[in-house]
């Protein structure tokens, strides 16, 4: 399967318990983490709700 990296450039800290939940289901639990998840429609779903917390690396 196809793989996408998903690093976390901005702080938890001030964010929703909605979005902190879904930080911890991506697997970010620290700054500047970057995990590989499988690229399919719920994980970019996961992704799109916290976009201005996460990056996308290619």
């Amino acid at each position: 399967m196809a793989t996408i990296k998903v690093k976390q450039v901005r702080s938890r800290i001030h964010a929703p318990r909605t979005q902190k939940a879904t930080l911890d289901t991506l697997g970010l639990r620290k700054m500047n983490q970057v995990v590989e998840i499988e690229d399919n429609p719920s994980n970019r779903g996961l992704v799109q709700k916290v976009h201005h917390l996460v990056q996308v690396i290619d």
